[in-house]
């Protein structure tokens, strides 16, 4: 009996050896950040955080490399072989599911920030901001987002992505109307993966139109993904290394954390609260009522992309790790990761809306604002929609929260008040979006399941 534990222990350590590692090196990581902070007032400098962040950096770009490889050849070998019917149901499953988990983070981070009232416990000489002027308005910001659905250039869409300029009209440079400001366009550098995944999809309904004419060219692209999908197994044995040198160097370049949070502690408590609360309790609630499955041995599973969402501050770098755990560990169709996956890494943003709405009436009570029913609904509208908007990267979530704002006239410049937690808050942010694209891709598979039978038939 005793040995048959000691195999199963064994066997356990040896099926989850990577997630057990990743998620040591979270907790290592964070031991040492905190640890070697006080070996020396001065010695972690700027150079010397650096030295400490390189390994985390080198993980970082081979993830970030594979992304783009890995989104095209996943959505357009998983669109390619399904019917184009079975493309539209998946897909309108996908974004009902990603929009009404998305309104419920809202909803949530709403009454939390309403009820505890965070923003009201602060002395207002601790509401200092250091007036970084954020020159963009709402319909500029959310034109941006279609503009970029449809880039003119693939290649380009690759490298850059098309921003909105504003600049003051010469002839009133005191105008202080955004409206009236002279408008321009740039290409500004970061991979445009919303355009993308638009991209990947039109060619994968036009592989899977043209399959029985051309069964090869779907053949190959098919391969293209398994082998993309083998450089990603190679590079997430990184993430134990990666993440530990992420997170230490993160906290080691904090100037003081006792001072951070005796600011701003309790707003970071209801955003985490709420980002927790939202990935571990109605996340699961409505994976269980749609399924009838426990949603918490999927949870489990899913511990290595969790361990890696928090390391990297990310979810769009996560995504091979996502895949690779949704296939692997949950046993979920390759057709419905690879198409439901790259658009939820692109528009599921549960833990980002959330943060956008508590962070703008975080903001307001701070300045003592008072806000009626009509604002906060729009408060509600303009974080569900920014979030869509939000580059799935660290600090992506304080372009957009301008545009909450914005909608209750709050000036753009106050992002500065939460910028020293930020950091912190998009590794919960990561996770929680991660959680919602696993889900969902859980849920999917579920309604899709006796279409994806009967194709195969």
């Amino acid at each position: 009996m005793a040995n048959l534990k000691k195999l199963d222990v064994g066997q356990f350590v040896k099926d989850n050896l990577l997630i057990l590692l990743t998620i040591g090196g979270v907790i290592v990581g964070v031991i040492l950040g905190l640890g070697l902070r006080n070996v020396s007032e001065y010695i972690w400098n700027q150079r010397n955080v650096m030295y400490a962040n390189f390994i985390g950096d080198l993980f970082l770009r081979t993830i970030k490399a594979i992304i783009l490889p890995l989104m095209v050849t996943s959505l357009m070998s998983a669109v390619g072989s399904m019917d184009q019917g079975m493309s539209r149901k998946i897909g309108g499953l996908s974004i009902l599911y990603y929009m009404t988990t998305t309104i419920l983070a809202v909803i949530e981070g709403i009454i939390l920030v309403v009820t505890i009232e965070p923003g009201k416990r602060i002395n207002d000489e601790d509401t200092s901001s250091n007036n970084r002027k954020m020159n963009m308005t709402t319909v500029d910001t959310m034109l941006d987002l279609i503009r970029n659905i449809i880039p003119p250039n693939l290649v380009q869409a690759c490298l850059e992505q098309y921003q909105t300029v504003l600049t003051p009209d010469p002839d009133n440079p005191n105008e202080e109307d955004l409206a009236k400001w002279n408008i321009s366009g740039r290409y500004i550098i970061g991979t445009n993966l919303i355009g993308i995944v638009a991209a990947s999809i039109t060619f994968g309904v036009a592989l899977s139109a043209v399959k029985n004419e051309a069964p090869d060219l779907l053949k190959l692209v098919q391969q293209l993904s398994s082998a993309v999908m083998k450089v990603t197994a190679w590079i997430i044995w990184l993430s134990p290394i990666g993440v530990l040198s992420l997170i230490m160097a993160k906290f080691l370049e904090m100037d003081d954390i006792a001072e951070v949070f005796s600011k701003l502690g309790l707003y970071f408590a209801v955003v985490v609260f709420g980002i927790i609360f939202h990935g571990v309790v109605v996340l699961p609630l409505i994976y269980f009522l749609l399924t009838r499955k426990n949603p918490y041995i999927f949870l489990a599973n899913m511990g290595q992309a969790v361990a890696t969402a928090f390391g990297t501050s990310s979810s769009s770098a996560t995504m091979p790790v996502t895949l690779q755990c949704l296939e692997e560990k949950n046993r979920i169709d390759t057709r419905i990761t690879r198409f439901v996956i790259p658009i939820g890494t692109t528009i599921n943003m549960d833990g980002t809306a959330l943060y956008e709405a508590v962070a703008a009436i975080f903001i307001a009570q701070l300045r003592g604002m008072e806000l009626s029913f009509g604002q906060i609904i729009a408060v509600a509208i303009t974080a569900t929609a920014a979030s869509i908007g939000t580059a799935a990267v660290p600090q992506g979530g304080l372009v957009t929260l301008v545009m909450v704002l914005d909608s209750i006239g709050l000036p753009s410049e106050d992002v500065s008040l939460i910028i020293a937690v930020d950091w912190l808050v998009n590794r919960f942010r990561a996770v929680v979006n991660v959680l919602g694209d696993c889900f969902g891709a859980g849920i999917v598979e579920h309604y899709s399941r006796k279409d994806l039978i009967d194709h195969d038939l």
